[in-house]
């Protein structure tokens, strides 16, 4: 009764009308002022703050800072790539910019100005072309190798430009420009990795894994499988950052899967709960055989959803069998999934696990799919609201997200299994 009261309740919060626009050049007749694309806070503003910041300090082909370590390798004209460093112009130890873990106390602002100072050089490359000569390829291994800043110096081909990029699977990053010079001076290495990467007869997938069970941060993880430091000699490849973040993801996420189905199962019903950057994070646990479901919503006027007149609601999902194609939602499922596990194995148990997403426009742009894997692992961290039954547990649900609660059933194959599907103990 509890349950069908929330799902058909007549006293459900309502979701603000949203007109829908037609045209894409809202920005142009806005200006910042008047907020005709929904969002909470004008995206062109802040990274324009953000850009005027550094503008003046990198006003020449010159460039000389501590990069945090950090690195990209693109993925455009592939097998042909930009693969480079990015550096800051300013000195000392600039490791934040570049770390996410790191991140969630931050702002928004606070993360597009991290971004926004990290300029990219770009020297192109065949991705088989590990053995490189070039300087710039060297040096560029070695900063994905480093512990801690190290002093960069750079001569572009031209002053570097560019807006401040975003996209949800990789962090943002600012102008760009060909590299013509790049020198780095005295990197120490992280010693987990550096060993990873003589060690010429070790598979990168179990490179990857043994690195993470030395405490390695995944995002230095994520940069050295970049640059080709992992694997057989003869099939080190450079990999563009945006897949080699999923594909580290993906790795240590299915080895810890493997522990969590061989645990008992959880004895109760559980809930986690998060809100940051104006996302609302729900983790339903459930007493069940491994399934894994990521559900997201995103309000119109938010990155996925920028003219809808209504929610928009994506999901990917897996039972205990695992998946055979890449997820529909793409990196984000992956780095989810990953958090959830870490639980589980530390508790050495199973469960059925169903992850809820609102977006909402105060999530006024993408900051990566960093931000899916930590909001998940920090909602982890905090204490959970345990049920006995299912119909509870989703009673709690919809007391705490603004969509209807049949809508994300309706959206759910793992909460329609659990709910309507017969078990051998129903007989």
């Amino acid at each position: 009764m509890m349950l069908d009261a929330a799902i058909h309740s007549k006293k459900q919060k309502k979701l603000l009308p949203i007109k829908k626009q037609s045209s894409t050049n809202l920005c142009g007749l806005c200006r910042g002022t008047k907020f005709l694309c929904g969002k909470s806070r004008c995206p062109v503003l802040v990274k324009f703050h953000s850009r005027d910041k550094v503008t003046p300090l990198i006003d020449d082909v010159k460039l000389a800072g501590s990069s945090p370590p950090s690195v990209f390798v693109g993925r455009f004209g592939y097998p042909k790539v930009s693969i480079g460093p990015m550096i800051p112009p300013i000195m000392g130890d600039t490791s934040l910019i570049d770390t996410p873990e790191l991140w969630l106390d931050k702002s928004i602002d606070d993360i597009v100005d991290f971004r926004s100072m990290l300029i990219r050089g770009k020297y192109t490359v065949d991705v088989n072309d590990v053995e490189n000569s070039s300087k710039i390829v060297n040096f560029t291994r070695e900063l994905a190798l480093s512990k801690n800043s190290v002093f960069a110096e750079a001569i572009f081909e031209k002053k570097p430009y560019g807006k401040i990029a975003f996209y949800d699977e990789v962090q943002p990053h600012g102008p760009s420009a060909p590299l013509k010079f790049f020198d780095i001076s005295n990197p120490k290495y992280e010693q987990h990795i550096e060993k990873a990467f003589y060690d010429t007869d070790l598979k990168a997938r179990n490179a990857v894994l043994d690195l993470y069970k030395g405490g390695v941060e995944i995002s230095k993880i994520q940069k050295a499988f970049s640059v080709g430091a992992f694997g057989i000699n003869k099939y080190r490849r450079f990999v563009p950052t945006r897949w080699s973040i999923t594909a580290v993801d993906s790795s240590i996420g299915e080895n810890l899967m493997e522990n969590t189905k061989t645990y008992p199962w959880i004895n109760e019903f559980r809930i986690y709960y998060h809100n940051q950057f104006d996302n609302r994070w729900i983790i339903l646990m459930t007493p069940s055989e491994w399934q894994y479901e990521l559900i997201e919503a995103w309000y119109p006027n938010t990155t996925w959803n920028p003219y809808g007149s209504s929610i928009s609601i994506f999901n990917s999902y897996e039972f205990y069998e695992g998946r055979t194609t890449y997820a529909e939602i793409g990196g984000c499922y992956y780095a989810a999934r990953l958090a959830v596990n870490e639980l589980l194995n530390q508790e050495r148990r199973q469960a059925g696990v169903v992850i809820m997403r609102e977006a909402h426009p105060g999530y006024i742009m993408p900051i990566g799919v960093w931000n899916v894997r930590e909001s998940v692992r920090k909602a982890l961290k905090q204490p959970c609201q345990k049920f006995n039954t299912l119909h509870e547990s989703l009673v709690h649900i919809s007391e705490k997200m603004d969509i209807p609660l049949q809508r994300w059933i309706k959206n759910s194959a793992v909460l329609k299994n659990q709910l309507y599907q017969k078990k051998l103990e129903d007989f």
